[in-house]
């Protein structure tokens, strides 16, 4: 790419992102060297990466760096940024430069891009299945887990890009052909300061050709409303108005790129539930947006199947269903999650990452038949649901009965022995945590296997596995 050959660029962030953005500099033509707390992590690169210049801990830019490329989790504050940003260094992030490299593509790839605080990966996930319906090259990449630039480099002729707020803040200058926000709660404010710097970074995906945005969130709406984007629709779970998809007589259908075209069925979309009914259209949006046909929608919202940890019933037994949705990482997705069930035990806690449970208990508490709280930040659930839920029986589990003590998997295995012993007959057992998880577990995936092993350890005979 010529605006980055010969330039002497720092990667800051070993990990998988900051290894693809190494990789595509490189080959590239630039001169790279890369940067991380973690000096296990830069050794694991070594191999990897030939011609790579490995230094750890920098707190400053190295003299002669003419451009910085921050892994998504590096926070505005740290020393190395704002290091860099005081020398005149520009700082951007894998996504920005991605977008950058295909601006100089003849022929660059079509950027679809998805974000909002829940509901992203399942709507990512629904484009690429409706777009390679349609018969088009396309790949689900971003935040999703494939870096952006590995995606651009591989040939894809459309990206369906999941962003979360950590990339739009840096990436300024990226303009999907099309782009949606899909709800607003708040969600990271340890990392963007305030609620309205958050939705500041969100309303990124909503300046490209095409906006697109669920309406139903008068936040939401507002921020449609002042996009920049040639044409802005709306998607609803009512019925739509003029420029806008949304739900007729059980149906999807759609008033922005066509007249009264039917989509599909609501009964086919999955994960069942509003939830899943608002992704399948905010998708559907970003694929008529491309061109794709009615018949192809619904086609790929049929083919569709929800990933791993997103609302999946684990089990039942004597009555009780078993849900893991360990992808709940923050209270607006778990009022989501909890929505779908009439009577709960709700299974919680983590990292809630500077976010307010208040409104979650408030709105939901009528529905819990119990509650079982773990992970760092379980006392501010319990206080909240002490203030808003009083007469909702709840179990704290102390650190020294539970994850500290045996391990995260032991510790999950406590909170569902305890649910068990709360739940009666036609309840479910929800893990919908509302934060985030690296306080016991690696990551989201780890909670929902060890909630899942452990309610299958626990029904045993009793009960079935469901799929």
């Amino acid at each position: 790419m010529g605006f980055l050959a010969g330039r002497d660029v720092l990667v800051a962030g070993a990990g998988v992102t900051g290894r693809s953005a190494a990789e595509a500099l490189l080959a590239a033509g630039a001169a790279v060297t890369v940067t991380d707390g973690s000096a296990d992590r830069l050794a694991a690169l070594e191999p990897l990466l030939p011609g790579v210049a490995l230094a750890p801990g920098l707190t400053a830019p190295p003299a002669g760096v003419e451009l910085v490329v921050t892994s998504p989790g590096w926070r505005p504050d740290s020393p190395l940024l704002v290091a860099a940003q005081a020398a005149g260094v520009e700082v951007i992030g894998e996504v920005e430069l991605a977008w950058r490299m295909g601006l100089e593509l003849a022929d660059p790839p079509a950027w679809l891009a998805v974000t909002g605080t829940n509901g992203k990966t399942t709507t990512v996930g629904m484009l690429e299945s409706i777009l390679r319906a349609a018969g088009i090259d396309a790949v689900a990449c971003g935040n999703v887990g494939l870096p952006v630039v590995d995606a651009l480099l591989a040939g894809h002729r459309a990206l369906a890009v999941e962003l979360s707020s950590f990339q739009l803040h840096w990436s300024p200058s990226v303009r999907p052909a099309a782009g949606v926000l899909l709800n607003l709660a708040e969600d990271h404010l340890d990392w963007h300061g305030s609620f309205e710097e958050y939705a500041a970074a969100k309303a990124g995906v909503l300046s490209g050709e095409v906006a697109v945005a669920g309406v139903d969130d008068s936040r939401v709406a507002a921020l449609l409303s002042v996009s920049p984007a040639a044409a802005h629709v709306g998607f609803t779970l009512g019925a739509p108005e003029d420029g806008q998809l949304g739900v007729v007589d059980g149906r999807l259908v759609d008033r922005a790129f066509g007249a009264d075209a039917v989509l599909a069925d609501v009964a086919e979309v999955r994960p069942a539930g509003p939830p899943g009914v608002a992704d399948a259209l905010a998708a559907a949006a970003l694929a008529r947006a491309h061109g794709v046909s009615p018949e192809a929608v619904r086609r790929g919202l049929r083919d569709f199947r929800p990933g791993a940890h997103r609302a999946e019933v684990v089990a039942e037994a004597g009555g009780v269903t078993y849900v893991n949705d360990s992808k709940a990482t923050n209270p607006h997705a778990a009022i989501a999650s909890l929505r779908s069930h009439e009577s709960v035990v709700w299974v919680a806690g983590g990292l809630l990452k500077g976010a307010s449970v208040d409104d979650l208990v408030r709105a939901e508490g009528h529905r819990l038949r119990g509650a079982v709280l773990i992970g760092a930040d379980r006392g501010v659930i319990a206080d909240a649901l002490a203030r808003h839920a009083p007469s909702v029986p709840v179990t704290v589990l102390a650190p020294e009965g539970g994850a500290d003590a045996g391990g995260a998997d032991a510790g999950m295995a406590e909170a569902v022995r305890a649910a068990r012993s709360l739940a009666r007959p036609g309840d479910a057992v929800v893990l919908a945590p509302a934060a985030a998880s690296i306080d016991m577990f690696a990551d989201y995936a780890h909670r929902g296997r060890a909630f899942a092993e452990a309610v299958l350890e626990l029904v045993g005979e009793t009960g079935h596995r469901r799929s």
